[in-house]
């Protein structure tokens, strides 16, 4: 009776675990989906060649954004500096001597001037003179056709000296100083233009972070576009999946679900989805049939981490067991 028992007994045991291993057997199996910690990361290089001369950061030093972390040399530019600065001295002084009229040439056309006055009062008397003589008949026709002459002559003499003296006090042609203002713009362009490129040896940090490469050494020489040194935005990593568009029914951007960092002893942290964005065509899934089947667009799905993670870095794996998202433990 007892062997009976533990007879029925075992075929229960084996009746309910083959059913449920059938049951298990018939689920599919669930789908790992691995995803990377990223974070923003800059590469700094000159915008002018210039050869190292100091060094600020080296490779794990953290920086603020704004730090000086590498600073160039170019003799090159500080003596064009010099040429450039010594143009436009020459230039402002061309400007102000264009504006300006020295006093004694002043002083010289004034006189001038008051000769011409003089001369045109003398004849002008000597014209009165001889026209009374002309009318009481003691002098010729030639001397008084010459004392029209000299009265005319005199008049237009004191017209010029009247436009000397005009454009002594007014200096040189509108043309001219247009011209000469020009000039000294020109040159202090050039002046700036290398100051700036000056301000380019000093080489700054744009964000706060972690210095991750550096390939600058003291004395080389280095081209514009060449990288020096490379920072990583640490303290604001995120994690970024690639999936297929059948796997985010129901994920919207504000989500959280939890993953495992192995990296860090296979941790679960919260996280929030920030975006879900269209990868390119060359990353759909294509269908394995002719027909039948259907291409599916691959997404990429960023979640950033709920609260700041010690220690995750660029680069570490993050995994989830991506069933359905409502068995995620998603929240809203």
């Amino acid at each position: 009776m007892i062997r009976r028992l533990i007879r029925i007994i075992l075929l229960i045991i084996a009746v309910g675990g083959a059913g449920v291993a059938f049951l298990y057997a018939d689920r599919p199996p669930p789908l790992i989906v691995q995803g990377e910690v990223e974070a923003t990361r800059v590469d700094l290089s000159p915008r002018v060649s210039g050869r190292v001369k100091t060094l600020r950061a080296d490779i794990g030093d953290r920086v603020r954004a704004g730090d000086v972390v590498i600073e160039l040399d170019s003799p090159q530019l500080e003596a064009s500096l010099a040429v450039a600065e010594a143009s436009l001295a020459v230039a402002m002084a061309d400007r102000d001597r264009v504006y300006s009229t020295r006093q004694e040439v002043i002083d010289a056309q004034k006189a001038g001037l008051g000769k011409a006055e003089a001369d045109v009062e003398l004849a002008r008397r000597v014209y009165e003179r001889q026209q009374q003589l002309l009318r009481s008949g003691n002098t010729t026709q030639q001397r008084m056709d010459e004392a029209t002459n000299g009265l005319e002559a005199a008049q237009k003499a004191l017209q010029t000296a009247q436009a000397n003296l005009t454009l002594a006090r007014q200096g040189t042609s509108d043309q001219e100083k247009s011209l000469a203002i020009a000039k000294s713009k020109q040159a202090q362009a050039t002046v700036d233009q290398i100051k700036t490129d000056l301000a380019e040896l000093m080489i700054h940090a744009p964000i706060t972070g972690q210095v991750t490469t550096r390939t600058a050494e003291l004395g080389e020489l280095f081209n514009p576009g060449e990288t020096l040194i490379s920072i990583v935005e640490i303290d604001d990593a995120w994690l970024t999946f690639n999936l297929r568009e059948d796997l985010l029914t129901g994920l919207k951007v504000g989500d959280q679900f939890e993953v495992q960092i192995p990296a860090l002893a296979n941790r679960f942290i919260p996280v929030r989805v920030t975006m879900i964005n269209a990868r390119g065509d060359y990353a759909n899934w294509r269908a394995t049939k002719a027909t039948g089947d259907f291409d599916l667009r691959t997404f990429e799905v960023r979640a950033k981490p709920v609260v700041p993670v010690d220690g995750l870095r660029p680069g570490m794996s993050g995994i989830v067991v991506w069933n359905a998202p409502a068995t995620m433990g998603l929240r809203r």
